[in-house]
């Protein structure tokens, strides 16, 4: 039979654990075990460090430890008789325990032990809070440990690069309903990846990163043209809602990008169709219509801000085109939404982010401000008579209006010369 640790008949050495709070305890063990097992057992049994003897002769070590820690020194001197072959389960019970192991093993200079602690961290999956002990603990114990941190480290820029286009490329391609799962996962990791929040965003994309990306999204742009076509022609909703919430998408990452360009003439080019094909959900589908028109006006909504702030720079028969086709649209939608029924809790049927009027109305009020005044008074002059002055809110815009045309005037009898010829303003 093998020996075991505390077997007081054949043991030659004791291990005499102590802490700072007086806890004080002997294990009987046998010293060529600990030689063979520990560096730090291994030079306090030698010839030339003394030990204390205890009273029937046995060579005495001391180890100090920590409260906290002595149940893991326990456990390191049961584990270097162990010749039978255990599962991980079995021998670490856990992460946690398994650090506390290494860490003593680490301090008693057990190589075998420290490696079979880290090849079964290295391999189990952590917890959020194991992984910040880990953080802690294992860049102080040197090369040894380091396998553990592995998958905590920092990738290269190309290899962040590659899993950002192979999986904006995914996101863009025309998926089957099967895969919709996975796609929406795509996209929310890629939005995350340039995402600015505590930490820097995990990509800054150059003008290759760019360029690829252009591409990608054009294709997704194609589909949605030939969707909206067919909506306008056969009334089918179902493709056209699925794309809506694509754009949406899309247009957050292409604005992140600074990419938004494309994206922008796109849709000005197809806006006609777009509310063409809303409006001829049934009225009596009033939900779905509703939720429809709302997605709808939130992708517009980011399209009309990016013209607005001069994000994306059109000329002035696009930017007009816009206001002629969205301010009627979401000047009869908003009463809509806003006397939307409620359900038996009280709660709205519709979920809608109400900034995202009030970020409609300001980017309408950039955008007809730099048309030319004649357009900007056609557009006052329909405001003015319209049931639903209340929104958009055009009083800025009357204001300005206002008091750009009585300077044009002062500038314009100003440049009138003595001989009655006009000067060139």
């Amino acid at each position: 039979m093998g020996l075991t640790i505390g077997d007081r008949l054949t043991s030659d050495v004791v291990a005499r654990l102590r802490t700072p709070d007086g806890r004080d305890e002997w294990i009987y063990c046998h010293s060529h075990i600990l030689v063979k097992k520990s560096k730090y057992f291994a030079d306090r049994l030698s010839e030339s460090w003394p030990t204390c003897q205890i009273l029937d002769s046995r060579n005495c070590v001391d180890v100090y430890c920590q409260e906290h820690d002595f149940d893991h020194h326990i456990t390191v001197l049961r584990l270097f008789y162990i010749t039978t072959k255990c599962s991980p389960t079995e021998m670490w019970h856990g992460v946690k325990n398994a650090l506390g192991i290494l860490q003593v093993a680490v301090n008693l200079g057990c190589p075998e032990i420290i490696t079979a602690c880290v090849d079964f961290l290295e391999a189990s999956p952590w917890e959020e809070s194991e992984e910040e002990e880990i953080l802690k603990i294992i860049p102080s114990m040197g090369s040894l440990a380091e396998p553990i941190l592995a998958r905590l480290q920092p990738v290269n820029h190309n290899t962040i690069v590659n899993i950002f286009l192979s999986a904006t490329k995914f996101a863009t391609s025309a998926l089957p309903q099967t895969m919709l799962d996975l796609k929406t996962s795509a996209l929310e990791q890629i939005e995350y990846m340039l995402t600015e929040d505590d930490d820097a965003p995990l990509l800054t994309a150059d003008e290759d990163i760019k360029s690829k990306v252009r591409q990608y999204f054009k294709e997704l742009l194609s589909r949605f043209n030939n969707v909206v076509n067919s909506a306008c022609e056969t009334g089918e909703m179902h493709k056209f809602r699925c794309f809506l919430v694509d754009m949406s998408w899309a247009c957050q990452i292409l604005a992140k990008l600074e990419i938004l360009k494309d994206f922008v003439e796109n849709w000005v080019d197809a806006s006609e169709n777009v509310v063409k094909v809303v409006d001829q959900i049934s009225q009596s589908q009033q939900e779905e219509m509703l939720e429809t028109k709302l997605k709808v006006v939130e992708v517009t909504s980011k399209v009309l801000e990016a013209i607005g702030y001069g994000s994306v720079i059109l000329p002035t028969v696009k930017r007009l085109h816009m206001v002629r086709i969205w301010l009627p649209f979401v000047r009869i939608l908003k009463p809509s939404i806003d006397c939307v029924k409620t359900d038996e809790d009280g709660c709205s049927v519709i979920k809608f982010d109400g900034e995202i009027w009030q970020s409609l109305e300001s980017a309408f009020v950039s955008i007809i401000l730099a048309l030319p005044s004649g357009e900007q008074a056609n557009i006052l002059s329909d405001w003015l008579q319209n049931k639903h002055i209340r929104y958009p809110d055009l009083t800025e815009v009357f204001e300005v209006w206002c008091y750009r045309s009585k300077v044009a005037n002062r500038r314009l009898s100003h440049a009138t010369g003595s001989n009655g010829m006009i000067k060139m303003l």
